[in-house]
């Protein structure tokens, strides 16, 4: 049995030595056959890759943004990214980069992550809501974020096509649907 099943979930803020663990994990989640284990895969619609090193250490040095990880047994099971962004209605939090290890889906992992991604923007930043975007294809994925509290606004953002650091897309109609929760 993994042993990051029965150990105790830790969270922390990334750092530099956690850009390969986390462009490895995210990576499996979303992209390629060892995607498939879990149900977050995209594989079916975007080939090519999700993020890069790159692209994670930019986040990292953003002093608008955290990255979470969680930690079960000294592993790296999860992780997010967290983006302080001014609104109309006072600070919001942009959440992204949400990845869990694919044989650790589905059993409340992602729930929790999202719960204290929550709590820490509202905690740290006051922020009023939570905001993401979801390709819209992903109804399965767009239900989950609904069961826990969030808005389909019906805002809609293009995908960034012909931009590789974002993936191949394998369908020409992808698009990106804004989610909305408030926190307070």
């Amino acid at each position: 049995m993994d042993c990051a099943h029965s150990a105790p979930l830790a969270f922390r803020e990334a750092t530099e030595d956690d850009v390969e663990p986390l462009v490895a994990l995210v990576e499996s989640a979303y992209r390629g056959e060892a995607s498939r284990v879990g149900w977050t895969t995209e594989a079916d619609l975007l080939d090519g890759q999700r993020t890069d090193p790159d692209g994670v250490r930019a986040v990292l040095k953003d002093p608008e943004s955290r990255v979470l990880v969680a930690e079960a047994g000294g592993e790296l099971v999860a992780c997010c990214q967290l983006e302080r962004r001014p609104g109309a209605e006072g600070v919001a939090a942009y959440f992204g980069m949400f990845a869990v290890r694919p044989g650790l889906q589905g059993g409340g992992l992602g729930r929790r992550v999202l719960a204290e991604a929550e709590r820490t923007a509202a905690e740290l930043w006051g922020a009023r809501a939570m905001e993401m975007t979801v390709i819209t294809q992903r109804e399965d994925l767009i239900a989950w974020y609904v069961r826990r509290g969030y808005t389909r606004t019906g805002r809609m953002s293009p995908f960034p096509y012909g931009d590789e650091r974002f993936g191949l897309p394998r369908r020409p109609d992808l698009r990106f649907e804004l989610l909305v929760k408030p926190l307070r």
